[in-house]
């Protein structure tokens, strides 16, 4: 007797560790399931997904662009004449695009007074936001520890502030100039610097104070604007000759000017803050100031009239926007080789990566 209950209870064990193992199996088998279906909805984002964002200002419209394919997926009308420049929402749903008018700095024309909302799901204007004046608004940023979007008032002398979900103004910071066109914030979020074309300036702004620290005096007429990573310099590019300023942000004063081969516009530092990439329009070429030494590297051609440039999140590539020929130059950083060009609308300008987080 004693024989066949220790049997019935050892089949008993058995079955248990069978039916535990099965259950154990099943159980990880659903949850990669799971997983998968989680991440088949929404891909884990790496340095370089996402969607690349072009204004073409001749066409009026916003162009959203695979990279990785390198073709434009939709040409979204702004519903405005017209946007110049655009900024991507950190969660990557909407692209903002300020409306600025039908005319140039500091030339007659319409004034803007307004920034379209673009839904990336969608690709259609979604809002648009009042800025209660005319303000030709134009460069946009959004603030790296608020949230907020910061977008240049040229006609008011001002950043305008907006609250991106109630999509409404909310503040004015004076920057002391006029034609104040384009704009960059330190990673900290504190500080502002507005170029303020006309003016030949640069204004640097305490945006916690809302306060004017200075203006820095550069030339007749400047254009762009660029920060390093570790907010030490900014750059602008003389409008009158072929000359960088190197403005120290510890003094707000130019540091150094650095001769180019050509008339800089466009400038973005690389991410690893090595290497600062600068447009030059007139003879259609891209410059390599090496950051360290503070010289032209390297000077390679790229395809007719290029204006802005962005550095893709993993630093692999840059992207360069070429008005007259309605491409983007994708630039290989490592061989320092266009990889492909992407057809684009006319006047292709402003770009914006928009992060494939929540798309």
């Amino acid at each position: 007797m004693k024989r066949r209950v220790n049997q019935a209870v050892g089949r008993n064990e058995t079955r248990m560790r069978s039916i535990l193992r099965r259950g154990a199996l099943t159980i990880a088998v659903l949850g990669a399931f799971a997983a998968a279906f989680v991440n088949g909805m929404h891909p884990k984002p790496n340095a370089s997904t996402g969607l690349l964002l072009v204004v073409n200002k001749s066409d009026r419209t916003l162009s959203i662009v695979d990279p990785e394919a390198g073709r434009q997926l939709a040409a979204v009308p702004v519903k405005g004449i017209t946007g110049h420049e655009v900024a991507a929402s950190p969660d990557g749903q909407t692209a903002w695009v300020p409306i600025y008018g039908n005319s140039g700095v500091g030339l007659p024309g319409t004034d803007g007074r307004t920034v379209s909302v673009i839904d990336l799901k969608s690709r259609t204007v979604i809002d648009s936001v009042d800025l209660e004046a005319p303000n030709r608004p134009h460069g946009a940023v959004f603030g790296p520890t608020d949230g907020r979007l910061y977008v240049t008032a040229e006609l008011t002398r001002s950043i305008k502030v907006i609250d991106p979900t109630a999509r409404k103004l909310v503040d004015s910071i004076p920057t002391g100039e006029p034609e104040s066109h384009m704009l960059v914030i330190s990673s900290d979020g504190k500080r502002a610097y507005t170029s303020n074309v006309g003016a030949g300036t640069i204004s640097a702004i305490n945006l916690q104070h809302k306060k004017l620290l200075a203006v820095i005096p550069v030339s007749k007429v400047v254009q762009r604007i660029a920060i390093t990573p570790d907010d030490q310099w900014v750059f602008t590019a003389d409008q009158t000759k072929p000359e960088l300023a190197v403005i120290d942000t510890r003094t707000n004063a130019v540091k150094t000017r650095v001769p180019l081969p050509d008339v800089g516009f466009g400038m973005t530092p690389t991410r690893d803050g090595n290497f600062l990439l600068i447009a030059h329009p007139g003879s259609d070429s891209l410059s390599f100031l090496d950051l360290h030494s503070m010289k032209v590297d390297q000077v390679i051609r790229v395809p007719s009239s290029p204006q802005e440039i962005l550095i893709r999140p993993d630093n692999q590539a840059a992207y360069v926007s070429c008005d007259e020929s309605k491409q983007i130059a994708v630039i290989n950083l490592r061989s320092r080789k266009i990889e492909k060009l992407i057809e684009v609308g006319t006047g292709a300008d402003g770009l914006a990566w928009a992060s494939a987080i929540h798309q």
